[in-house]
């Protein structure tokens, strides 16, 4: 069983994750769901470091054995590359691989709503992406990057752990930064990046109070910082980055907050009915005067009500965009309520009472 066979046959399936455990077949992630490749015999440990001899450097390989788990990108030439995650579980190795196909797709590509288009020519201030892990926000962020560099000459500096797409320069000049082999940490690089001249910083993702901090004063000194969360709406995403600080600095990050952010785009996937293929739902909460004001008064709660009444300006509730895929026929009413924090308001919707 070769490593590369089994990520083309992962490709060739159209899935999106391949899993590798001691004592389970090869497991593919298809259109959302977990289907074992039984045509395949149970992994033993032997078969997972043979194929980490493979597809890992020896310098991978010594950090793995010290630190017990590790995240690096492996290309099959000619096909696509891999995010690949390596652990230790229960004594044996375990792999991830998810599929990043060659060439990036663009905003008109993925459907994605067209202020993503405006929000990546912005000047300054900070645009994020959120959504759960698979939700595609890596995706996303690509194609509003590959837009920019079609569209305007501006210098770009992303910091990603791993490199998932590629960019060429086109109109712009993109420099891009890993973790591990070229930086040691997202807050250390986002300090580094700003003496380099940069008009767009692209941050893979906001994990910690340091690259919390650096970004948005990086967005308040004129730059476009573009990042992602874990989180599904926008009300939560203004809370987990306020909740990071201590009580008494929490008032001051409101107030920049409520500066520099310019949008928040929450994305979701579900299952398209029919079973071929997925769909995604989108939040859109664009930072008008309204919503400064309800973040910097720490008026949080009250996002969703301006979201949900501010359509002419762009923006859309995540109810909004389920409604409507359900009444589209797109995907079913019980995938959507699945997607949404308030179902019994997405029931209303769907109904047309609401």
């Amino acid at each position: 069983m070769e490593i590369d066979e089994l990520l083309k046959l992962l490709i060739e399936k159209k899935g999106s994750d391949m899993h590798l455990m001691v004592a389970s077949p090869p497991v593919f992630r298809i259109d959302g769901e977990i289907i074992p490749q039984t045509e395949f015999p149970a992994l033993s440990q032997k078969d997972l470091e043979q194929f980490f001899e493979v597809i890992a450097s020896q310098e991978q390989r010594d950090t793995f054995h010290r630190e017990l788990e590790l995240d690096f990108a492996y290309s099959v030439p000619g096909l696509a590359r891999f995010r690949v995650s390596v652990l230790k579980q229960r004594g044996t190795m375990g792999y991830t691989f998810r599929a990043v196909l060659f060439g990036i797709p663009t905003v008109d590509e993925l459907k994605l709503p067209a202020i993503c288009k405006e929000l990546v020519l912005k000047p300054r201030g900070l645009v994020l992406v959120t959504g759960p892990t698979g939700s595609g926000k890596s995706t996303t962020m690509a194609a509003m990057i590959s837009y920019l560099n079609e569209t305007e000459p501006r210098k770009v500096i992303t910091i990603e752990d791993p490199i998932e797409y590629l960019y060429r320069n086109k109109k712009c000049i993109i420099a891009q930064r890993e973790l591990g082999g070229d930086t040691k940490s997202f807050s250390e690089a986002l300090i580094h990046a700003l003496r380099q001249d940069p008009n767009v910083i692209v941050v893979g993702e906001m994990r910690d109070l340091g690259t919390v901090t650096t970004a948005l004063r990086a967005a308040e000194t004129g730059h476009l910082v573009i990042s992602t969360l874990h989180t599904t709406d926008a009300p939560q995403t203004v809370y987990r980055i306020i909740d990071m600080y201590p009580p008494d600095q929490q008032q001051q990050v409101r107030m920049q907050l409520s500066q520099v952010l310019e949008g928040v785009l929450s994305q979701a996937l579900l299952p398209r009915v029919g079973g071929k293929g997925r769909v995604a739902a989108f939040e859109i909460m664009l930072a008008n005067s309204a919503v400064r004001n309800l973040i910097r008064e720490g008026k949080v709660s009250d996002l969703n009500n301006i979201i949900q009444l501010a359509a002419k300006d762009g923006m859309l509730t995540l109810n909004q965009s389920l409604a409507d895929l359900v009444k589209k026929g797109l995907v079913t009413k019980e995938e959507a309520m699945m997607k949404s924090s308030t179902p019994e308001r997405l029931e209303k919707m769907i109904q047309g009472t609401f």
